[in-house]
């Protein structure tokens, strides 16, 4: 009947929005628990703090990481200070840390958010869990932990929920392109964002099935779905670019033909905005690419490791302890005696057997080469040892160390301004040891070899019994200086009855 038919679609629908304001109700919640706090934390707006992590979080993700915990907390303490300048920097510190665990759920076992919500079917009204999380913390391929944010956690920003990534991207990319057109800069810079969000949902998506797949590759259709979507994927791409592309051309030229400083630097961030969805793009092309042979690496490791025959598996938590828990003794000593009979099985004795016995004794042995087999002479393969520290490293270094020759430094500033450079640089890993290595060479260093090399200045490191406080490294905090090194025949000692010096007696001074 065309009511019935009505209420099926309405009751999807339904379901839909129903979904959207479950996975914001843990971000009102905040708000509503934040009165029970000590101290008087009404001032913060805890929503909006939950949305500056979570975005964050998206924007820092890519395949193979994601956003560092320390980077997001710093970002969320910046986000309260803005919104209580006058409250202490610890109180900052404990609201954000608050916010960054109540979206992680720390609290529950699983981690994860639940609710509940019921549709109107031909069986009449029933009640069903939806299951999700926003933050969850994860390790990435270099053992680190990263914090990723859930597919609902990224239709919290984007305003959409188990929508057409492909549609959305068209519907964006066209309102961004008219917006410019039109020159509202400032409205197109919030579509260009969207546009960005859609792109970061496409490559979770993929990420999640790959992630399946390396779990268990029965878990994901390879036959039929995944095909498709890799399929649509590219599709998807090698449209994207090409609008984005030409949408890239248009802002440049609106940025480069600005009458004003305003809209010129709109324009630059929208250049910005686009050129960071172009990026995304050709990474979510790699690991597309990337995808079929993963799958087949997976099935061949996985092939030695999946028992066919298995049952499917059986919750033990949800399934028998729990409803165990609440029988009483007599009746829960019943079914745990029958779930163990059945999961251990059958203990049956080895006997030997008269016809084994005799086959054995009446079979002739094997003949066998008194040399034995060839043996093959094995494929050896040279192994390049991995460099420890990367080119961008070296040359942070060579920056750090550029004094000003009338500006000797402390190893201890030195190791402070490692490791300020290497947080804004994410190339650069491990500057604060290469710093001490590099620094302990140059007190080590011999003054003749420089002065033979004819080198104007030399790096020196001198230990003067300066402690140093560091909370990495201990011992001694040098004095770290850059020398100009005086010729031998302009030392001061000229008298050629002198006998000859070592070389090591050079004359220094510092700049």
């Amino acid at each position: 009947m065309p009511g019935q038919e009505f209420v099926a679609t309405t009751d999807a629908g339904f379901a839909l929005r129903i979904k959207a304001l479950a996975t914001t109700v843990p971000l009102h919640d905040l708000d509503a628990r934040k009165s029970a706090k000590t101290g008087d934390w009404t001032i913060y707006q805890m929503s909006e703090l939950a949305l500056s992590a979570i975005d964050l979080v998206t924007l820092a993700m890519d395949f193979d990481r994601g956003a560092r915990p320390d980077h997001v907390l710093s970002g969320v303490i910046a986000a309260a200070a803005e919104q209580a300048p006058d409250r202490p920097a610890d109180e900052h510190a404990e609201v954000a840390a608050w916010v960054l665990d109540n979206l992680l759920n720390a609290g529950n076992a699983d981690r994860g958010f639940r609710a509940v919500y019921g549709v109107t079917g031909p069986g009449g009204y029933s009640r069903r869990h939806f299951d999700f999380k926003l933050l969850e913390e994860t390790y990435g391929a270099d053992g680190e932990l990263y914090l990723r944010a859930s597919n609902e956690a990224v239709n919290v920003l984007v305003g959409a929920l188990d929508v057409d990534i492909e549609s959305a991207q068209i519907a964006a990319d066209l309102r961004l392109e008219v917006l410019i057109r039109r020159g509202k800069l400032s409205e197109a810079q919030a579509a260009a964002q969207a546009a960005r969000y859609q792109t970061i949902r496409y490559g979770e998506m993929l990420r999640l099935h790959l992630d399946a797949t390396t779990r268990d590759v029965r878990n994901v259709d390879w036959v039929e779905e995944m095909p498709k979507f890799l399929s649509d994927a590219l599709g998807h791409i090698e449209e994207r670019t090409r609008t984005e592309s030409a949408i890239l051309l248009s802002i440049t030229e609106t940025r480069d033909t600005a009458d004003t400083e305003q809209r010129k630097e709109q324009a630059a961030r929208l250049v910005e905005l686009v050129r960071e969805c172009l990026r995304r793009h050709a990474q979510l092309q790699r690991g597309l690419q990337d995808a079929r042979g993963r799958f087949r690496a997976e099935q061949d490791r996985q092939t030695f490791t999946i028992n066919p025959a298995a049952a499917v598996a059986l919750d033990l938590h949800g399934q028998l302890l729990v409803p165990t828990l609440r029988l009483p003794v007599q009746a829960a000593s019943a079914a745990l005696d029958g779930y163990f009979r059945a999961s251990v099985g059958l203990d049956v004795p080895l006997a030997p057997r008269l016809i084994d016995l005799y086959d054995g004794l009446t079979t002739p042995p094997v003949e066998r080469d008194m040399l034995g087999e060839e043996i093959t002479e094995p494929e050896l393969e040279e192994i390049t040892e991995p460099e420890r520290f990367n080119e961008a490293t070296y040359a942070a270094l060579d920056r750090l160390l550029a004094l000003d020759p009338d500006a000797p430094q402390r190893l201890s500033g030195l190791l402070e301004q490692a490791r300020d450079t290497q947080e804004r640089a994410e190339d650069v890993v491990d500057l604060p040891l290469l710093t001490v290595v590099r620094v302990l060479a140059l007190a080590a260093q011999e003054i003749g070899a420089a002065r033979n090399n004819q080198e104007r200045h030399v790096m020196v490191a001198v230990d003067d019994g300066t402690p140093l406080n560091d909370p990495d490294f201990v011992g001694s905090d040098l004095l770290v200086a850059r020398a100009g090194l005086l010729p031998a025949a302009h030392t001061p000692d000229t008298d050629p009855s002198a006998e000859p010096r070592d070389d090591d007696d050079v004359q220094e001074r510092t700049g």
